[in-house]
């Protein structure tokens, strides 16, 4: 009885076998590449994109480039934000022990294995924010709202005003950019930035101080 039971099992075809026991070994040697060399959590890649929640990583040049403007413009002991810019935030890091501090506001809580720098943020709740995140306590805030749109820019831009002392990097498409001079006075820069992977809408960066991005 036992033998007739074991036939209903189904079983994997030979082919679909193969090609999982590929994919794990895959998976098994890129594990074993980020151990060989050194891994470093902040990364970008190590949390990989979840297009379903809008994601698309800058480009390593485009993202140092970012995190070294934040760090110029917030000066020398200066506290950086970064909304919904999770791959500024890992180029910050990088650069360990520099005289700055910075902190991540991100809906994905996979970004929460970088411990109390990882604040859980949903935009359409731009102030819902924990108390010790204290108002205008930012030498600057670099945002990139998840989704191009109005609203999104606009409940975005009122986390923005409610952290920053007055600096603002914010990055998103060009269409936007009447709106955001409209909502967070900022300018568009000559500065272009790059992803990972081509996006299909022109990106721009807007600033609302003397940068190095222009």
């Amino acid at each position: 009885k036992m033998d007739d039971d074991d036939d209903d099992i189904p079983q994997l075809s030979s082919h679909t076998l193969a090609a999982l026991q590929e994919f794990y070994l895959e998976q098994q040697q890129r594990e074993g590449m980020k151990t060989s060399q050194g891994f470093n959590q902040y990364s970008i890649g190590s949390i990989e994109e979840d297009w379903q929640l809008s994601q698309f990583w800058y480009s390593d040049e485009t993202a140092s480039c970012l995190a070294n403007e934040a760090v110029v413009a917030a000066g020398k002991g200066g506290r950086i934000a970064c909304v919904s810019a999770p791959s500024v935030y890992q180029k910050l890091k990088e650069q360990d022990g520099k005289d700055f501090s910075v902190c991540i506001l991100e809906y994905d809580r996979r970004f929460s294995v970088y411990g109390e720098e990882f604040i859980f943020y949903d935009y359409n709740h731009p102030l819902n924010l924990p108390e010790n995140l204290l108002p205008h306590s930012f030498d600057i805030v670099i945002a990139d709202p998840p989704y191009l749109s109005e609203e999104c820019l606009k409940k975005t831009a009122e986390t923005i005003k409610y952290l920053t002392k007055g600096k603002v990097l914010l990055c998103t498409g060009a269409i936007m950019e009447e709106q955001a001079a409209k909502l967070l006075g900022v300018k568009i820069c000559k500065f272009i930035p790059k992803h990972s992977r081509n996006l299909a809408n022109e990106f721009r960066c807007y600033v609302n101080y003397a940068s190095g991005l222009d």
